[in-house]
């Protein structure tokens, strides 16, 4: 497949999730995105190149503790260092990087679990060009989706092979489904999860949150098809929900056979995009299984506030901080 094509593919999932989510009348119960985590090798990389390039500031360093090692089913992470970095945009939305082994042999896009962090930016033209000879991996230029053309995107890959999606809106922005980015770089706004079974997780999400189960497209997603070795021609499922406050969806992804589950280690996180933390009203109006009862937790993002975590159906890990607040929709 010519390259240009193979980028227009690549692009054109965003168009799909501005067409086809939809508002429901009952408010999802996952407010918004308060944390992407990453298992990082090298703490020092990610607060050097998230700074240096996306501008992303440490607002906290600290050591998981037992209580919260716990709470994700890793226990032996109890004690290790992590940072907790955000934009001056967006402070309260935060990447949180963990300090973790290598796993060997992962791939980026090639297993099950959440696969990409998206974040609104200005101008997508400009930080890709200050970004040539950084160490991130560039697995897509930045190109307008064919169907929305105000729009713009580009797709490198970090340090710890997570993904990392860097969006546009070009036009009108108040008008616009895209967050504003009050900047050069604004916030996580999608978070990508694939699995096996795309019913399975459009049933959980939905049932379990009350995000509405907009239908799955059949698509050729250009940086899935490259990093699974599809053939020309072999498509993948796709279909996207919204949460609560506008500016935040989540893309579930279908993944093909050559996928596998996400290799982890006992008592230990994941590799790669470890897990995604939600802001919810209410833990306990949740009907779902956690892995440790929910509990108060210190630190930035928690502030005393009581979280917990499940584990999803693609085996991905889901964390809750409890607000106390209705979102605003």
């Amino acid at each position: 497949m010519p390259a240009v094509q193979r980028l227009k593919s690549a692009i054109s999932v965003l168009a799909l999730l501005l067409l086809t989510s939809a508002w429901s009348n009952a408010a999802p119960l996952l407010q918004r995105f308060a944390i992407a985590t990453i298992a990082a090798q090298d703490l020092d990389w990610i607060e050097t190149h998230y700074g240096r390039h996306f501008d992303y500031r440490v607002r906290e360093r600290g050591t998981v503790s037992a209580e919260l090692a716990a709470s994700w089913g890793a226990p032996a992470v109890a004690g290790r260092r992590y940072i907790l970095l955000s934009p001056d945009s967006a402070p309260e939305v935060y990447v949180r990087a963990i300090e973790s082994p290598r796993t060997e042999g992962y791939r980026a896009l090639t297993s099950f679990g959440w696969n990409a962090i998206e974040i609104v930016v200005d101008d997508p033209d400009a930080l890709f060009e200050s970004m040539r000879g950084s160490p991130f991996r560039v697995i897509g230029e930045p190109k307008p989706l064919p169907t929305i053309p105000s729009i713009r995107a580009f797709q490198v890959v970090g340090n710890d092979e997570e993904v990392l999606y860097l969006t546009a809106e070009t036009g009108d922005r108040s008008r616009s489904v895209l967050p504003d980015p009050k900047g050069r770089i604004g916030r996580i706004f999608i978070m990508v999860v694939g699995g096996p079974d795309i019913d399975a997780l459009l049933d959980f999400y939905s049932s379990r949150f009350n995000l509405v189960r907009n239908p799955a497209r059949m698509l050729a997603v250009g940086v899935v098809k490259r990093a699974q070795q599809l053939a020309d021609g072999e498509l993948t499922p796709l279909a996207t929900a919204r949460l609560a406050e506008r500016g935040n969806l989540i893309e579930f992804d279908g993944y093909s056979s050559r996928t596998r589950a996400r290799p982890v280690e006992p008592g230990q996180l994941p590799p790669g995009i470890v897990s995604t933390t939600f802001a919810v009203a209410d833990l306990d109006a949740l009907k779902v299984d956690w892995i440790a009862p929910p509990a108060r937790h210190e630190g930035l993002a928690y502030q005393g506030k009581r979280a917990g975590t499940l584990r999803g159906p693609a085996g991905e890990l889901i964390e809750l901080i409890e607000t106390g607040a209705v979102a605003v929709r």
